[in-house]
């Protein structure tokens, strides 16, 4: 009679390096699958952070457009009267011309 084969290991450190190989990819997948579950927290912070920006900004734009406003309305206040000016101090040269008796 023949003696047994001795049981071969082999067989099960395969099966024991692809279920390790299979546990990396789980815990792989599980480590995404937590980090993509928590990247939307961080999307809506960023929105939110976004849109606080925005709001100041258009705050700020709204502040210098007033301010633009006042400032072209000032600088067409004083167009007009430098205008003013220097309509009379021209009469007031004309008149002093006319007055000058010629050469």
């Amino acid at each position: 009679m023949s003696d047994p084969a001795p049981p071969r290991a082999v067989p099960i450190d395969d099966a024991l390096r692809r279920l390790d190989a299979a546990l990396q990819r789980l815990e792989a997948t599980v480590t995404r699958r937590l980090e993509a579950e928590r990247a939307p927290d961080d999307r809506n912070v960023e929105l939110a952070i976004m849109g606080e920006d925005r709001a100041r900004l258009a705050a700020a734009l709204d502040a210098a457009q007033a301010r633009l406003a006042e400032v072209t309305a000032a600088a067409d206040d004083i167009g007009e009267r430098l205008d003013r000016v220097i309509d009379r101090v021209e009469g007031v040269l004309a008149e002093g011309e006319e007055e000058r008796p010629g050469p």
